[in-house]
């Protein structure tokens, strides 16, 4: 069992648990009534982003963020396992998508309007 501290930045609360290492974080919290964002609770998408600021989680099942992120000190807690006491800190889900998405979706700058171009046919 390890105890788990979230600073939930959205909602400006603070929560503290039990978790067993053996149950992903997200699971075991909620299973204590702590309702945190998640969405593909399959490591995909970057919903239940956090920032560790304390501790060790493994999440070796997350491709929601490569290497460079997990170094940096961020992880998903819908796969990711305390392996430690953590101190834990949501993020905002478009920030850190940015981060590991952004320079491989972001879209050019249109510019039909300027260029004399229909939108669509008449």
């Amino acid at each position: 069992m390890h105890t788990i501290t979230i600073l939930d930045r959205q909602r400006q609360r603070e929560y503290t648990a039990q978790v067993p290492s053996d149950r992903y974080i997200l699971e075991a919290l909620e299973a204590q009534g702590i309702d945190l964002p998640f969405a593909c609770r399959q490591g995909a998408c970057t919903t239940c982003a956090v920032r560790i600021k304390a501790g060790q989680m493994e999440q070796s099942e997350a491709i929601g963020i490569g290497a460079e992120l997990k170094s940096a000190g961020y992880g998903l807690i819908c796969i990711g396992r305390a392996q430690s006491s953590l101190i834990l800190e949501t993020q905002d889900e478009d920030e850190v998508y940015e981060l590991q998405f952004g320079r491989y979706f972001r879209k050019p700058k249109r510019r039909w309007f300027s260029l004399g171009l229909p939108l669509a046919e008449d």
